[in-house]
């Protein structure tokens, strides 16, 4: 018997977009989240049986990004901008896993 609290304890999927939502709910065209795709600058979540890409909710904070640089940046920059910052999270992650503990 599937008790509301025992729903509560299952987590739900996460959302994924397909590419023409992504284009919906940022604006943006459907062509411009493609071409960001190949470039980099956004990565797909993974892909539908279909061969579709599909991205997940974070894809809406990277476009902010995105947009927030575009004002003052190249594509160029852009590019190199956010893989320092993506090195840069993947180099703190690191140091959170290798730290012990703090047990005081």
């Amino acid at each position: 018997m599937n008790t509301l609290t025992e729903k509560l304890r299952i987590n739900p999927p996460l959302k994924r977009f397909k590419i023409g939502e992504v284009a919906q709910y940022s604006g943006l065209s459907r062509q411009t989240v493609h071409n960001y795709t190949i470039m980099g600058l956004i990565q797909e979540h993974g892909w539908t049986h279909g061969g579709h890409r599909v991205y997940d909710e974070s894809v809406f904070d990277k476009l902010a990004r995105i947009d927030e640089l575009k004002i003052k940046r190249t594509l160029r920059e852009i590019i190199m901008i956010l893989e320092q910052e993506r090195k840069n999270q993947n180099l703190l992650k690191d140091q959170a896993e290798l730290s012990p503990p703090n047990t005081s």
